[in-house]
């Protein structure tokens, strides 16, 4: 069983996607406590051709080689004035608020896929803007300082690739890609 190559949406979504361990951690000191090449593969197959939304600490946390990341538009959010013109937010489209962010990705290309990309506030605070989220479990447990947002009761688990047990990296690592949605959104996974 392979990763998800894509997925069909009913109708143009706004959609979280993240990976985290088995209790919820995203990050840890700006990065990922982990290494899955597997997942960042899914993770650009599902975004690219689709504008991105993040946080500032998000964009620093990619290698400048990432940075912007390819064939999407890259859409920063950050309160920090004067960053926008700062050479670290070259290519990308700096606003100061996730609203602004979302209304300049639904007319960006690809806007019937928008894409929140993180980090930990920027994700509460898309939550109720989003009707998709598509989150890779890792099968580890390791300590980091930003959790994954809870997604509450209006969230409908869709299913997972797969649908019982792990898929196997290549590195051993264990994982599944887990699909929620919200309300009547449809979609599946190709």
């Amino acid at each position: 069983m392979s990763t998800p190559k894509s997925y069909r949406f009913s109708q143009p979504i706004v959609g979280m996607i993240w990976a985290q361990t088995n209790t919820g951690v995203i990050g840890a000191d700006g990065g990922m406590p982990w290494q899955l090449p597997e997942d960042m593969a899914h993770f650009k197959r599902v975004t690219e051709g689709h504008p991105v939304v993040m946080g500032r600490r998000t964009w620093e946390s990619f290698p400048d080689k990432f940075r912007p990341l390819p064939n999407r538009t890259n859409i920063v959010v950050t309160r920090q004035e004067g960053w926008g013109a700062t050479p670290e937010a070259s290519g990308a489209v700096v606003l100061d608020s996730l609203e602004e962010a979302l209304v300049e990705a639904q007319f960006s290309p690809g806007g019937n896929e928008v894409w929140v990309i993180g980090g930990g506030q920027v994700y509460a605070q898309a939550q109720e803007h989003c009707n998709v989220a598509v989150v890779t479990v890792i099968n580890t447990d390791v300590a980091g300082d930003t959790q994954a947002p809870g997604l509450g009761p209006d969230w409908a688990f869709r299913g997972a690739t797969p649908a019982e047990g792990w898929l196997r990296a290549k590195n051993g690592t264990e994982y599944r890609i887990t699909l929620w949605a919200k309300g009547e959104t449809e979609f599946e996974a190709e």
